[in-house]
């Protein structure tokens, strides 16, 4: 009789499911920019294995995050510009001991695999690339974006890139690829993730503008522990060779 029970109870063990997952794993919302977007979800992908806990994610421009969390949309870590999350501390919306430095970016030029790639390695180069394009895409909102306007001012093309210019929102480089712009200026993370699309290179030095991204802790992490752990990850030696290969090196 004892050896039945024993074995109906096996029985019910194996046929119960099994989530494979600790008892106290959290979901952990997150909100990134697009920025981060190369590296972060192989980074998430290693911390889910190594703690159980589940991230999930909301990309977007780091602008329209921020205005976002401000309006009273929730996350738990934010993953944004270094002055974005600054701003947010201010705003009691992000605690100000979290904040972390984790990557960094500079401003590249993409073009459609294929198209012949112009000279853009002297600020006179950039301007004659400029002029010589049909179209030109970023993003209006976006760092990248605000960095290459800031570019395109200084040398004094505001008013002829106006009637080529297209926003691309977080699309700079799927439409290069795509063939909808001729030249598009983005973080390189993000040239080099999209098939489709050459990198010409980086803004020349006088011209460019290096993004620094930072991690924090909401004030309102539904699961705070959950949040710090994850947080430590993408600050941590783990994550740290995927920043490098993805150019997002800090």
């Amino acid at each position: 009789m004892r050896r039945f029970i024993v074995a109906a109870l096996l029985g019910i063990a194996l046929l119960a499911p099994w989530s494979g997952a600790p008892a106290d794993a959290a979901e952990i919302k997150v909100l990134s920019t697009v920025g981060m977007q190369p590296a972060t979800p192989a980074i998430f992908a290693e911390f889910e294995a190594a703690t159980g806990h589940k991230v999930a994610v909301t990309y977007g421009l780091a602008a329209v995050l921020k205005n976002s969390v401000l309006d009273g949309a929730r996350a738990d870590v934010l993953i944004l510009t270094a002055p974005t999350i600054d701003e947010l501390v201010k705003a009691n919306k992000v605690a100000a001991a979290s904040k972390t430095d984790v990557a960094r970016s500079g401003v590249g030029v993409g073009v459609k695999a294929g198209a012949p790639k112009p000279d853009i390695g002297t600020a006179d180069a950039l301007k004659n690339a400029i002029l010589a394009a049909k179209s030109i895409g970023y993003s209006r909102e976006g760092a990248s974006g605000v960095a290459f306007a800031r570019a395109v001012e200084l040398l004094g093309l505001t008013d002829q890139v106006k009637a080529k210019y297209k926003d691309t929102g977080t699309k700079a480089s799927e439409m290069v690829a795509a063939g909808d712009i001729e030249l598009a200026a983005a973080q390189i993370p993000e040239l080099l993730a999209v098939p489709g699309v050459d990198v010409v290179g980086p803004l020349p030095a006088e011209l460019q503008t290096v993004t620094i991204f930072s991690v924090g802790l909401s004030t309102e992490a539904k699961d705070s522990d959950a949040a710090k752990a994850l947080i430590e990850f993408l600050a941590g030696p783990r994550a740290a060779p995927i920043y490098k290969t993805k150019g997002l090196g800090s």
